[in-house]
């Protein structure tokens, strides 16, 4: 298997795609890709995601606890360098988009330890975006 990073593709449920529109391109600043009346396709930071219109989905979502807060799940997201973590934490702040779980550091002095954060996109999708300062903590246990 390759070193190199591939782009991954997530196909997720919306129920307004105007909505997504304005979430994902306006307020995450996601280029839009090819689209049509019921799905668009944006670039979630080099992946492909597309936001599907399923008038009748819901984006509720179960709890885990991890180090000490309640997670959504399912959620995803992308691991960003850390420069760019707080600049799009400040971007979802601004936009006053309410947060599941503030921008914080979790597992601090621990391996792993990490920047994260959560919030929820108009349709209910929960969205989680990390940043190390040594990406190869990612993966290490």
């Amino acid at each position: 298997m390759s070193s190199a990073l591939t782009p991954f593709h997530l196909a997720f449920p919306v129920h307004d795609l105007e909505a997504a529109r304005r979430f994902y391109g306006g307020v995450l600043g996601c280029a839009e890709g090819r689209s049509s009346p019921d799905w668009i396709d944006f670039n979630l930071f080099g992946h492909q995601i597309v936001a599907h219109l399923c008038p009748g989905a819901s984006g509720a979502a179960l709890v885990s606890k991890v180090d000490g807060a309640g997670v959504p799940v399912p959620h995803f997201g992308v691991v960003l360098p850390m420069p760019a973590w707080e600049q799009l934490a400040e971007r979802v702040r601004a936009a006053g988009v309410p947060f599941g779980v503030e921008p914080h550091v979790r597992f601090k002095g621990q391996v792993g330890e990490q920047a994260t954060m959560f919030f929820k996109d108009p349709s209910g999708n929960a969205l989680e975006f990390k940043a190390f300062h040594d990406l190869g903590q990612l993966f290490a246990k």
